[in-house]
């Protein structure tokens, strides 16, 4: 299954199956207790990335690579923030308020609360008396489920109510979403072709903007830091960060503070840009063009240059502008409620949606540069947690009733690594796409955002 799945994704570009590939899938689904095959898409999705950073390695030296990928470490992947380990410590993710909450009319209204000002809002819109999970539990038992959903969103809060798929089907926004592919490559202005810069590996000398939160944007950072990209990590100060999450996406990057409420560092960012190859960004549409970094914009100051936009509900219908993270969106397009039921939804044990997007993400940039070495132009790749939601939905089911719920240690000690550097002795995963030449690994340990300067080495 990951062979062919690999291969519909990579044809989704135009990357056809070629005769000397040479991609090695090793284990099989499930993996973990959950009905989708989460294993097949997250293994199919890496050894999309190994095709392309060998299609990248064959540019510079004439010469393709071998590519392996361990289904289990792929599975695991989708839940690598799991497995950090701060000097022996596992670090807090969640908030105690995210969760699913019951509604008046027998629903269920799953609540994000990880940032604060989301926290607040939640416990705000729905009424709470104190704040506290009972509190806010109440609140919600008074309003019925569409009610709150409207209200959560109308607010800007972040919140969904849990759907059957039957139900996601019929929505208005599930339908626009059915109509889009897993991920676009776009061009978006002319350039003559650019040839890699020199180095060692598929993308040494490669400077990636890197303008992304929480996991999805910045896991497709990690994944280009992995295979040799400069990827610089631009964020503000003022904005909530889960810095836990750094622990897991973090390696490999620099990480930089630039407040782009103030003029001179929209100017400090065009500098940059210009002096860029690609620009990812995880905002919602029309967030960064306001400030002027639009695409277009950004292909007019840097010809060439390839935009990655990653948000959670794409770009079209009626939520396109929705605040979203992978938790809601399995709640809305019926994940939630696979293998269990409306009144006792359970979410995946994995950020299926998250990671891969991230993965998916990576794997268009990397055609993308390709398209510009060999064809020329400026490029945008266009994808959503949703997109990612029915891609994996649509691959049908696995029994998994006989799935353990968590790796074995021996086998999570295989797949970890440790890093020292400026958050500690941290344990993560390593790698899992091997590549025979030129084996990922990070250049540099994860560090707190703002620890580096906003400027190219």
């Amino acid at each position: 299954m990951p062979i062919r799945l690999m291969h519909d994704v990579l044809t989704l570009a135009g990357r056809m199956p070629r005769a000397d590939d040479d991609v090695r899938f090793s284990g099989g689904d499930p993996v973990f207790p959950t009905p989708f095959a989460i294993g097949s898409a997250g293994a199919a999705a890496l050894g999309a990335i190994g095709v392309a950073a060998s299609d990248l390695w064959r540019l510079r030296t004439g010469r393709g690579q071998t590519v392996a990928v361990d289904l289990r470490a792929a599975a695991a992947s989708l839940r690598s923030n799991t497995y950090v380990l701060r000097d022996g410590q596992k670090p807090v993710s969640w908030d105690p308020l995210a969760g699913h909450y019951a509604t008046s009319d027998g629903r269920h209204m799953f609540l994000h609360t990880n940032h604060p000002h989301h926290r607040a809002g939640a416990l705000r819109v729905a009424g709470a008396q104190s704040e506290d999970r009972a509190g806010l539990a109440a609140a919600v038992a008074e309003w019925k489920g569409q009610d709150i959903e409207d209200a959560i969103a109308a607010a800007g809060m972040v919140g969904g109510l849990t759907r059957t798929q039957a139900e996601w089907a019929a929505h208005p926004h599930g339908q626009a979403v059915s109509r889009l592919p897993l991920f676009e490559i776009v061009k978006i202005g002319e350039a003559p072709p650019e040839t890699l810069p020199a180095g060692d590996r598929p993308l040494a000398g490669i400077r990636v903007l890197d303008l992304t939160r929480v996991l999805a944007g910045p896991t497709c950072g990690r994944m280009l830091a992995e295979n040799g990209a400069d990827v610089l990590h631009i964020a503000a100060e003022h904005l909530p960060y889960q810095t836990d999450l750094l622990m897991d996406t973090g390696h490999g990057k620099r990480g930089a503070y630039l407040d782009l409420r103030e003029a001179a560092n929209v100017e400090r960012l065009k500098a940059l840009v210009k002096g860029a190859h690609v620009f990812s960004q995880g905002y919602r549409p029309g967030t960064l063009a306001a400030r002027g970094f639009s695409s277009e914009a950004l292909a007019a100051m840097r010809p060439g240059i390839v935009c990655l936009s990653l948000c959670a509900y794409s770009h079209a219908g009626p939520w396109a502008d929705r605040r979203g993270f992978d938790s809601i969106v399995q709640n809305v397009t019926g994940m939630a409620v696979a293998g269990s039921s409306l009144d006792k939804p359970r979410n995946m044990p994995v950020q299926a949606n998250d990671y891969i997007a991230g993965y998916i993400g990576a794997l268009g940039v990397m055609l993308a540069l390709h398209k510009r070495a060999t064809e020329g132009g400026s490029w945008l790749v266009r994808l959503s947690l949703v997109q990612v939601a029915h891609w994996i939905g649509g691959l049908g089911t696995v029994d998994a009733s006989s799935a353990k719920a968590e790796l074995a240690e021996e086998e999570i000690a295989a797949i970890t690594m440790e890093t020292i550097g400026p958050f500690g002795r941290l344990r993560h995963l390593r790698p899992v796409v091997q590549l025979s030449e030129t084996p990922g690994f990070y250049a540099r340990p994860a560090e707190p955002l703002g620890s580096s300067k906003p400027e190219w080495l």
